[in-house]
């Protein structure tokens, strides 16, 4: 009830509905090219947020967000590059499509595919979230604190690469967010006299420059050619009747995957769409046909990933825990706004809460009316050098964070975390985990302090709380299994080796 006498009234009033279709449109552009995607034009777009209101700034990075899910798999189908990650799986059957004269219907099923997985993402977010929310208003510092940790440490050990390896970005970030003033007892802290640093690390500076440039480096590094591109007509985008009935159980399926997976720390759309494409070929009667033009092979990921990315706002709206570094952007822009998503958001931010999900519907709407007609226009996209696109890119980022405070410094930030991102991803560290941890290390400290001084310093009397006792059970059970699993395949490794 409360979506549409809160939600859609606010959802459609013309300044929201004007950036709504604004970030599906950027987010559709941003993923149809190959090697940007969906974080790294978040990270472009922060600036221009601050200058939004909090439900319109959430609205239009939303729309960005799974806009480029929608335009990620045209390069994908077309030059077998996906524009996001999460499209890579969708190259396997959409490539060998096209190579067959069927690009047009492979991209028309993957438009339809994502609408109907979004709008059934965005169901399961309106049933499962605010339940979660009414259950957590009791949630307390200690609770809080607990759930933080949680988060983090499942977020570092989900994450692509070494389990010890995210351990240590999020520690390393949860250290990077400490820099500045204490807001306990105002002491700089590892400012080393730099004016610029007693406010901290910027986070716009830090995400642009750990996701943006750096993946803007990865891209050039690792950029393949371009293949032929070929027209697509209307008639060639039709699919036939038994084309569509191949699609609808796999949709369904990919749906399902895709809602399980998204709300989890440190999977999202990638790991779903790659786990339903798996599931799908498992359940297939021909499993044969996959990776050789299989329509199954293109529906059921991309309904998966665009169930993914709506599910995903579920622990970050009702919990305040991030899932992926896209969703811990969205929540740092809220945070600037002074709004903390949390246990408490939906009750104390009803509108936005309720206006944020009618959006999601109008901007589903928007993406189906987009895609369709403009399949043209993207495809004729593909074809802008990549040697005109990218500093294109780079100019955007340090004109972006540069108007933020009129200050040089920040540009500077940028170019040292950029640098940073790509060495560390030339050293097989997966930075999301870093940017989870800059994000909620602030955000555990202040709980843990506040749990503290309720608990008269005793941390013995914060643990008699049951609920914070259970979380840092579990917490510590996983932590050590994952040391313990981190050390046992090192182990083998070795013992591999010296066999040899």
């Amino acid at each position: 009830m409360e979506l549409f006498t809160i939600g859609f009234p606010a959802a459609l009033s013309l300044h929201t509905l004007a950036y709504c279709f604004i970030g599906v449109f950027l987010g559709t552009l941003i993923g149809v090219l190959p090697g940007i995607g969906a974080l790294t034009a978040i990270s472009l777009l922060m600036p221009v947020s601050f200058y939004l209101d909090p439900m319109t700034a959430l609205v239009m990075l939303a729309g960005v967000y799974y806009g480029a899910e929608y335009g990620g798999s045209t390069a994908s189908i077309l030059l077998n590059l996906p524009g996001t990650a999460s499209n890579a799986i969708t190259a396997l059957d959409g490539y060998p499509m096209a190579k067959q004269g069927r690009a047009g219907i492979a991209l028309f099923v993957t438009t339809y595919a994502s609408f109907i997985g979004g709008c059934l993402g965005v169901v399961l977010l309106m049933l499962v979230a605010p339940t979660i929310a009414r259950l957590a208003v009791a949630v307390g510092p200690s609770e809080y604190f607990a759930i933080l940790l949680f988060g983090l440490i499942i977020a570092a050990t989900i994450s692509q690469g070494s389990p010890l390896k995210g351990l240590a970005m999020v520690v390393l970030g949860m250290l990077i967010g400490t820099i500045g003033i204490d807001v306990n007892s105002g002491e700089y802290r590892f400012a080393f006299g730099v004016v610029d640093l007693y406010d901290g690390v910027s986070l716009v500076a830090f995400a642009l420059g750990t996701f943006g440039i750096a993946e803007v480096m990865h891209a050039i590094a690792s950029q393949k050619d371009r293949g032929k591109i070929e027209d697509v007509t209307w008639r060639s985008m039709i699919p036939s009747w038994s084309e569509v009935k191949k699609t609808i159980c796999p949709i369904l399926r990919g749906t399902g995957v895709g809602s399980i997976v998204g709300p989890l720390p440190g999977a999202g759309p990638t790991i779903a769409s790659v786990m339903a494409y798996g599931f799908e070929k498992k359940v297939s009667k021909t499993p044969e046909r996959f990776g050789n033009g299989a329509i199954e092979g293109i529906s059921s990921p991309e309904a998966a990933n665009n169930a993914a990315v709506q599910t995903a706002f579920i622990p970050t709206l009702s919990l305040g825990i991030p899932g992926s570094p896209t969703m811990a952007i969205m929540l740092g822009a809220l945070m600037v706004h002074g709004i903390a998503p949390g246990p408490k958001f939906m009750v104390e931010n009803p509108e936005m809460f309720w206006g944020l999900i009618a959006s999601f519907w109008i901007g589903n709407v928007i993406l189906v009316g987009l895609n369709f007609p403009m399949i043209g226009i993207w495809v004729r996209l593909l074809q802008v050098p990549y040697r005109l696109l990218y500093p294109v890119i780079l100019s955007l980022v340090c004109a972006g964070v540069f108007t933020l405070g009129l200050n040089v410094f920040e540009v500077w930030v940028v170019l040292v975390f950029g640098i940073f991102g790509y060495v560390l991803r030339l050293l097989g560290f997966w930075p999301a985990p870093l940017l989870i941890g800059f994000i909620l290390g602030p955000l555990l400290e202040e709980n843990l302090r506040r749990a503290m001084l309720i608990a008269g310093g005793d941390i013995m009397v914060m643990l008699q709380r049951p609920v914070t006792a259970l979380i840092l059970a579990l917490t510590a059970v996983i932590l050590v299994w994952t040391i313990w699993r981190a050390s046992t395949s090192r182990r083998e490794e070795v013992l591999a080796i010296n066999d040899e």
